[in-house]
């Protein structure tokens, strides 16, 4: 049987998908990258991707520590950065050495040719103009550290990465739920193919407010809008391309902020509550999905 794991993106609110694969690892007694043919995530879910996959591979619960004890260090808007960016309109809004050092100390020098499970992160390439899936078998030289910045690297958030030749940003601006790229690269087509959201945007934009809007209120929306619309035209694509064989678990945000960058300590504990709650209201899908990885 052919399994896939596709891991959405969404900044720090990649602790609720962290958290149910936690789940998955206890139901199951090990560790993801054992479960899986394949794991493809995009952004936040990029970084889950690699991590989970390392030669010597974090737990899921260790993932998930990442997002608690480094996220707010990566989402840390220092008073210079907010008054040279002003306030993210002539600048990124965060420094990257936030997210380097984190990256860095996480996965040094490892490469995504040395993954334990066939990976695929996406990005977008602005040189290129072209969207781009850095694969652990096509291009092994690259390092997890430079895959995981460069697919989380959304714009006006943090600054691109140059990888080689190219000018890599964040794949979710293409393709926030990357279970298409895990459903057409699995050989046979996966009998399983379970892709992880990280809750749905909860705030509505009403006409009175948008009607007038020009390109600078636009901007952070947009990139909003744009991922919200990727992930859910994935989702029907593969809901009837795949059928059964396609799993999907997502929730629309109850508890916690639905902006990327919100690391505070008031905000984990809700996206806490948020993955606790997905669990409870999935829990006869996830036993189903345990008992077919384990089979």
């Amino acid at each position: 049987m052919t399994r896939a794991l596709a891991i959405d993106g969404g900044g720090i609110r990649g602790l609720i998908p962290a958290l149910v694969l936690a789940e998955v690892e206890r139901r199951t007694s090990r560790p993801i990258a054992s479960l899986f043919d394949l794991i493809a995530g995009t952004s936040t879910g990029g970084i889950i991707a690699c991590a989970l996959t390392m030669p010597t591979p974090m737990t899921a619960e260790e993932v998930a520590d990442i997002y608690v004890k480094d996220g707010p260090k990566i989402f840390n808007r220092t008073l210079l950065k907010t008054i040279t960016s002003v306030g993210g309109l002539r600048d990124e809004v965060y420094d990257k050495r936030g997210t380097d050092e984190v990256m860095q100390r996480h996965f040094g020098s490892v490469k995504l040719g040395e993954a334990t499970t066939r990976v695929l992160v996406t990005v977008y390439d602005v040189q290129a103009r072209e969207p781009l899936v850095l694969r652990s078998t096509t291009d092994p030289e690259v390092t997890m550290a430079e895959a995981s910045y460069a697919t989380s690297a959304a714009p006006m958030y943090f600054e691109p990465i140059r990888v080689g030749e190219r000018t890599l940003i964040d794949g979710g601006m293409f393709a926030t739920n990357p279970a298409m790229y895990a459903y057409v690269e699995s050989d046979p087509r996966p009998e399983l193919l379970l892709a992880l959201g990280t809750g749905r945007q909860t705030r509505p934009l009403p006409y009175a407010d948008v009607k007038d809007w020009g390109k600078w209120e636009w901007g952070k929306p947009l990139v909003d809008i744009v991922s919200d619309g990727s992930a859910g035209a994935a989702d029907a694509y593969l809901s009837a391309l795949a059928g059964d064989a396609y799993v999907r678990v997502q929730t629309k945000l109850q508890y916690a902020s639905d902006n990327l960058d919100d690391a505070s300590a008031k905000n984990l504990t809700a996206l806490r509550r948020e993955a606790e709650r997905i669990i409870g209201e999935h829990d006869a899908v996830l036993d189903r999905v345990c008992a077919q990885l384990v089979a």
